[in-house]
């Protein structure tokens, strides 16, 4: 049976019910950490970053930090196509069957679309979501669920000579896998992290190698870890607890802020070219997460002006004075969602930050700022980082790369 083009699971695959999916989900929130150390033993022979479970390749990961003015950015008009079909065999097993008629499975919407433009997710007995992410709108969705359009990496270089290459994907396509396969080692997990191979993994098998960005739509987040530098030469940093019930993406565990997908202000043609800046990105971001600002920003024909926006202007000009420094580390895969990270560092004078962020707010849409002994200025030290990275807390393998590379380069970014 099918669901607007939809297919069932290859043979011997059970498909699961709506319940049962959402079980397994409930476990994915519930023991992700787990799961993403599990996740990263199965890739035994790929390079680690900062020898956390970032997965990662040699010229991913620099000799000393690059100046975002020296790391250039590319476009390409037609990308790859991905090998694998979200709505094909190879998925049936983690899409479970629709509703009956009229009956939506708890947290489903009987009478409304499939995200990714299906037709009506839970409106029909019989046949399956036609896609992972059509499944999560209708039965498990978190307050940020949007298929905006995404710049998908397709190569990257920060090693010798740095340069990043992109086209254009929408935020659903990397769900469809990377959310798939995650979700297909969490269902495995009842039998023990010790059973846990790729060939009992059909789906993240036939994915391949998770550093291979032509195979996939590899959907990119720019991941910054923010330095307040004090006139002695001390640090602070901040941190974000990500909340399960708002985000898709890592839910439960701590991040560094700000961090947000590489995707365009507005989805017109216009913005997809104007916004290929990882400078751009990370502006938005900073008055997002730390100001707390909504990601509706006014523009002309979809395009925002940045230079009219005095937010802007104020971090061009920290920037421009040497106040405000911004460098990339790195780049990762998580090896449970195979969720790509661009890894950068903003340094700011106390100063400076102390005027911008003077409104740093406790939450945001996406979660809380990390408070440890009653501030959200967390020391940039040894001790501080290596808490943060050695797995006794619940931090993304993105951020516990980001502070290990930082700190392994804090003479650099900090002198």
């Amino acid at each position: 049976m099918t669901d607007m083009g939809g297919q069932v699971a290859a043979p011997g695959e059970q498909v699961p019910s709506p319940q049962e999916w959402r079980g397994v989900r409930g476990v994915l929130r519930d023991q992700r950490m787990e799961l993403g150390r599990a996740a990263a033993r199965l890739y035994t022979g790929l390079p680690r970053a900062a020898g956390t479970d970032l997965l990662a390749r040699p010229e991913w990961l620099p000799a000393a930090p690059v100046s975002l003015h020296e790391l250039p950015l590319s476009w390409q008009d037609e990308p790859p196509a991905p090998v694998i079909d979200p709505g094909g065999p190879l998925t049936g097993h983690v899409r479970p069957w629709l509703a009956a008629a009229g009956v939506p499975a708890e947290g489903g919407e009987p009478d409304g679309e499939e995200p990714g433009g299906g037709q009506p997710g839970a409106g029909a007995a019989g046949g399956q979501y036609r896609s992972y992410a059509g499944a999560v709108g209708a039965l498990d969705r978190p307050g940020l669920f949007e298929d905006r359009v995404c710049y998908r990496l397709l190569a990257a270089r920060l090693a010798g000579e740095p340069g990043l290459a992109f086209g254009a994907c929408r935020y659903f396509d990397g769900v469809n896998l990377g959310h798939a396969v995650a979700h297909e080692l969490a269902a495995a997990w009842p039998g023990g992290p010790g059973g846990l191979t790729l060939d009992g993994l059909p789906l993240r098998a036939a994915a391949g190698d998770p550093c291979d960005l032509v195979r996939r739509p590899a959907t990119v987040a720019v991941a910054t870890l923010t330095l307040r530098r004090g006139p002695g030469g001390e640090a602070s940093f901040l941190l974000h607890w990500r909340d399960p019930a708002r985000v898709n993406h890592a839910g439960g565990l701590y991040q560094v802020m700000p961090a947000g997908m590489f995707q365009p202000v507005t989805d017109a043609p216009a913005a997809l070219r104007s916004d290929l800046s990882l400078w751009r990105c990370m502006v938005r971001e900073f008055s997002e997460e730390l100001l707390g600002t909504a990601e509706d920003y006014p523009t002309s024909g979809g395009v925002l002006d940045y230079e009219g926006w005095p937010f802007c202007r104020r971090l061009a000009a920290a920037r421009a004075a040497g106040a405000l420094g911004v460098w990339c580390v790195g780049a990762g895969v998580d090896p449970l969602t195979l969720a790509t990270d661009i890894l950068t560092v903003a340094v700011f004078d106390a100063g400076v930050f102390d005027s911008l962020f003077a409104g740093l707010v406790a939450g945001n849409a996406e979660g809380r700022v990390v408070v440890r002994d009653g501030s959200a200025a967390i020391p940039f030290t040894g001790t501080m980082v290596q808490q943060f990275t050695d797995g006794t807390e619940p931090v993304q393998a993105a951020g516990a790369a980001l502070l290990r590379l930082a700190w392994q380069h804090r003479r650099h970014l900090l002198g």
